[in-house]
């Protein structure tokens, strides 16, 4: 596996622990729907929170949140409207993006929460 890859495993790593620490309830990771994926569906109280993970070491190649273009938030809505069906939920849901820069050892993590809604964008 390529070094990148291993870092961005890393980093949904280093998101779920934070995650947790702020109390929020890992439901699933990296749930595929197709050639659609969810990097972390977890809950907060009765909102289901889908995220996105974006884990760069540098950002020689640019912020990591730009990474989160309207395709991938058009195919994020879509996953995460697979995942309500397959799973019959009716529920409130958000879409949330963190980021993490730096090293395992250090991380940078930004949260956004609401980064975006289906339609509207981040």
């Amino acid at each position: 596996m390529a070094q990148h890859n291993d870092f961005g495993t890393q980093g949904e790593d280093i998101a779920v622990d934070y995650l947790r620490r702020k109390g929020y309830i890992l439901v699933e990771r990296n749930w595929r729907s197709g050639h659609k994926e969810i990097d972390i569906v977890a809950r907060q109280g009765d909102t289901l929170v889908f995220v996105e993970v974006k884990a760069r070491a540098n950002l020689m190649y640019g912020n990591p949140e730009d990474a989160v273009t309207r395709r991938k938030m058009h195919l994020l809505v879509m996953a995460a409207d697979a995942y309500l069906r397959c799973n019959a939920l009716d529920c409130d849901v958000r879409f949330d993006v963190i980021t993490v820069t730096g090293t395992v050892q250090n991380p940078y993590i930004r949260h956004y929460e609401h980064a975006f809604r289906p339609g509207i964008g981040i």
